[in-house]
């Protein structure tokens, strides 16, 4: 991925990681377009970088989309790179009765949002000389947060899917790029992690993040160190893997 001169879509590009990305790629000399649900968060963003455009869209709506697809067609056709960030996150107990509405929210969102909206660009980004997909996934895509089971799963979904994503694309002019980011100071699941100090600070986050990518143009992952014990886990074998993934939890937990 070269890294100035796109014209870059990021979803849930008004906080967290979403808006740190934006800021920083644009900053670098791209044209960046931020989408959402919540528009002052959107407005909030823009009025601090000049030059900076917002576009809402409901990702759990499908209707929502395609006609966002259409869109971006229109207003937008030079539009070359799609950063899916946007996501929610909830802890579910799965012993409780009726506790698939936030499991559905989080399919619709973590999921079928990123294939729905790759489905509605993807003629787009194949008329560009070259485009690149980055799916935002999880360190917990490799090795689970067992109370929050959904978000997790839609994760690894997401992995799985970028992958496959990747192979059907290799004769393109597409890049898929997978970003993997650890637990990062934001507001993901709440206040109180924006102030974590189990959690990476986010300008830290972002700064080695974008580092890689110019380090790195070709790269199929990207990972900071930080996530790198939970993406690697399972290759150190089964043993290892489960006594890591108790502590992990057990120190999660509290």
């Amino acid at each position: 991925m070269k890294m100035a001169g796109n014209t870059i879509l990021i979803t849930g590009g008004g906080s967290g990681i979403g808006r740190g990305l934006a800021e920083a790629l644009h900053k670098l000399g791209n044209k960046i377009i931020i989408s959402g649900r919540r528009k002052q968060v959107l407005d909030q963003t823009i009025a601090a970088n000049p030059g900076m455009v917002a576009v809402a869209m409901d990702i759990e709506d499908a209707a929502s989309i395609r006609t966002f697809g259409t869109q971006m067609e229109k207003e937008y056709p030079t539009l070359n790179v799609v950063i899916h960030n946007a996501g929610i996150m909830r802890p579910e107990n799965l012993l409780e009765r009726d506790t698939t509405s936030d499991a559905e929210a989080m399919i619709a969102t973590n999921l079928l949002g990123p294939m729905r909206l790759n489905a509605a660009l993807l003629p787009l980004l194949m008329k560009q000389p070259a485009a690149t997909i980055m799916t935002v996934t999880s360190g917990l895509a490799f090795i689970p947060l067992a109370i929050t089971p959904t978000y997790c799963a839609t994760k690894a979904a997401i992995h799985s899917y970028s992958q496959s994503l990747r192979y059907q694309l290799k004769s393109s002019n597409i890049q898929v790029i997978e970003l993997a980011p650890p637990y990062v100071q934001t507001e993901l699941m709440g206040e109180g992690q924006a102030s974590d100090p189990r959690a990476m600070p986010l300008k830290d986050f972002i700064a080695e993040t974008i580092e890689l990518l110019k380090t790195q143009p070709d790269a199929t992952e990207i990972l900071v160190e930080r996530v790198k014990p939970l993406r690697f886990a399972e290759y150190n074998g089964k043993e290892k893997y489960d006594a890591f993934f108790e502590s992990f939890n057990g120190a999660m937990s509290h």
